[in-house]
């Protein structure tokens, strides 16, 4: 009876291991909410892509590259107290009212991007009030010679129902949109053309 209970415990203990196998390795980014910072929450995606680390800088700090994964329209002045500028509209204009613009507080080429928004009225109102402490921190980690970790840290949210409620939203888009990148990086092709 004990031998049948063991290969039991380990039939078991071995499926929880392959699926948690499986898990990591079909997952391509990784999403936690980090509520451990009271009164903040802090959103932490990860993703490993197979591209050398300057063609990730590259997707994110060039206006051919953002306009590839991310946006139908893209104006970068990457500098310190500079801007990203996106419209997902392929019919809009950069500057119009549906242009989003991230300020770059700081940067170190090929490894650290630090954004802040300016919110839209897109919007919830609570969000526009909070719109100062509300932060993404990039970081670029090359692995080796073809492969690259992205961490992304979305700081300022607030520990709260309202932010809690719109995590699910910023998690799913920032999946797709990395997927997107991921797809673009690695094939040339994006998931999704803008």
């Amino acid at each position: 009876m004990k031998f049948i209970v063991s290969v039991l415990i380990f039939l078991i203990y071995s499926s929880v291991l392959l699926a948690q196998e499986n898990e990591v390795s079909s997952a391509r980014v990784t999403s936690t909410i980090d509520t451990s910072h009271t009164p903040e929450l802090v959103l932490i995606q990860a993703f490993i892509v197979n591209v050398p680390v300057d063609s990730v800088w590259n997707a994110y700090t060039t206006a051919r590259g953002m306009q590839a994964w991310a946006a139908a329209k893209a104006s970068i002045d990457l500098r310190l107290n500079g801007t990203i500028k996106t419209n997902y509209n392929k019919e809009g204009q950069i500057g119009d009212a549906g242009t989003i613009t991230l300020h770059i507080i700081n940067y170190v080429p090929f490894r650290l991007l630090t954004l802040q928004a300016e919110l839209t009225e897109n919007f919830p109102a609570f969000m526009k009030e909070d719109e100062k402490d509300l932060y993404n921190v990039i970081l670029f980690e090359s692995l080796d010679k073809h492969r690259t970790k992205v961490t992304s840290y979305g700081i300022g949210y607030k520990n709260n129902a309202k932010y809690m409620s719109l995590m699910k939203f910023f998690i799913q888009g920032n999946e797709q949109s990395y997927q997107n990148l991921i797809s673009y990086l690695e094939s040339g092709n994006p998931s999704v053309n803008y």
